[in-house]
């Protein structure tokens, strides 16, 4: 096997003294049945699973695939576990490191090993994205000829990171984020495993739910927290890691926050009122508030587009498209990143003047209709296309606005019983102020009553 990151060297050294390795490293599955999350890819007959040597034979050989996720959802940990498990030729590539001469050699090699010894070859290619597309192109015909069983990871959308021949002859899977079950599973392997910590100190529920806090879905991240403050309780002495010593291990307090109690509601009701209120830095503290304590950023991002519309409004049309934007790129990108859009959103929205004249308009509108203030249509707004209608009177004396210099008829719209009812009361608050003129022409120019 040619050198790559799972050398014979540090395998001989861990299995000496397996502490020398990062408990994240001593964890990896050795199987794809202990992978953790993650099962929609691992179902019998699976490319992974064909991969591996379970019920790769017959005249179909296993595909390559792109394996895309955010990090730390087991990228690199399925590439470990099929090179362990695979009786295939194993290289493992780092797109950050290598380049063309490098693929061509591993490609070349390849070639070798099938015609000369008839062993294929398994290629891990760590990071696909950061390659050009002239270092894509080069894979193109080891793939297409089967040369090599590529499996290509990235963090970045690879319809945008990944050339379009490559992806069209290979199997794209996506990673999803790991549960905080999943996470907290592995948490639990690893305090009991003999590769583990081998049950030399416990884990109280309230630091797991910390540490879970501070995973935010990242198997690695939460297995690097958990070596760092086992090693301090062990240094003190300890038999449990107390949430203490966490707090001083990761420097990241806890923060008192139930997400599905009152705190949840009582923040997330603190954020909105603060960017009602123009507060900036009120709702960017009740931001990070939710933003440590795991909140679902999802969540934040529709809170953000409620006030968007509830609060601000006309006075500033841009506040809707910018919370809609946010919410958007939160779902593509989840956190850490997302914070920075969050944080970008919000601070729009609280320095944004504020109306509530489009919340309080579809009320009163809504509140008449409830009340069984509705009435007929007007005729002449009636439907006129269909045989009869003529007959009927529908869509009889109806003005055209187009045709009209001023672009506005005075004609009736609203049924009888509300006729002359006004809901929206714009003010004069940044951008609505135009609004605001523009409804007082309006309504003159239809020959509106005032109310």
């Amino acid at each position: 096997m040619e050198p790559d990151l799972f050398t014979a060297a540090a395998e001989e050294r861990q299995e000496k003294d397996p502490t020398s390795s990062p408990l994240a490293v001593r964890m990896r599955p050795r199987t794809l049945d202990e992978v953790v999350g993650q099962q929609h890819l691992l179902k019998p007959g699976s490319p992974l699973r064909r991969l591996v040597g379970e019920g790769a034979g017959g005249p179909a050989g296993p595909s390559s695939v792109i394996l895309w996720g955010p990090p730390g959802t087991g990228k690199t940990t399925l590439a470990y576990v099929v090179s362990k498990a695979t009786n295939k030729r194993f290289v493992e590539l780092s797109a950050i490191t290598a380049g063309v001469k490098e693929v061509r050699a591993v490609i070349d090699g390849a070639r070798r090993a099938t015609g000369g010894y008839g062993q294929e070859t398994v290629l891990f290619l760590d990071e696909i994205h950061r390659f050009s597309k002239a270092q894509q192109d080069s894979l193109l015909p080891a793939v297409e000829n089967r040369w090599v069983t590529l499996i290509a990871a990235t963090t970045e959308n690879p319809y945008f990171s990944v050339i379009s021949p490559l992806l069209s002859r290979s199997l794209l899977l996506t990673l999803e984020p790991l549960t905080d079950d999943d996470v907290r599973g592995l948490l639990r392997r690893a305090l009991g495993d003999e590769r583990g910590l081998k049950d030399t100190v416990a884990l109280p529920e309230d630091t797991e739910e910390h540490l879970l806090r501070i995973a935010g879905g990242d198997a690695r991240r939460a297995l690097t927290a958990l070596e760092a403050a086992a090693g301090a309780a062990l240094d003190q002495g300890e038999s449990e890691i107390s949430l203490q010593t966490l707090e001083q291990t990761v420097d990241r307090a806890a923060v008192k926050y139930d997400r599905e109690g009152d705190q949840h509601y009582d923040v997330a009701s603190a954020l909105i009122k603060s960017i009602r209120g123009s507060d900036v830095d009120a709702a960017l503290h009740y931001l990070a508030r939710m933003i440590e304590a795991g909140e679902d950023p999802r969540f934040i991002a529709r809170r953000l587009m409620i006030s968007a519309s509830e609060d601000i409004g006309l006075a500033d049309p841009s506040a809707l498209p910018i919370a809609v934007a946010a919410a958007q790129a939160v779902a593509m990108i989840g956190f850490p990143e997302a914070a920075l859009t969050l944080s970008h959103a919000t601070i729009a929205l609280a320095l944004a003047p504020k109306s509530n004249a489009a919340t309080t308009a579809i009320g009163a509108a809504l509140d008449d209709v409830r009340k069984g203030l509705a009435g007929a249509v007007p005729p002449h707004l009636r439907d006129g296309h269909y045989k009869g209608a003529a007959k009927l009177g529908h869509a009889q004396g109806y003005v055209y606005p187009h045709d009209l210099a001023e672009g506005i008829a005075e004609q009736q719209y609203a049924p009888d019983a509300l006729k002359d009812r006004e809901y929206y009361t714009p003010t004069r608050h940044g951008a609505e102020a135009r609004y605001a003129d523009a409804v007082e022409w309006t309504r003159k120019h239809l020959g509106r009553k005032r109310s």
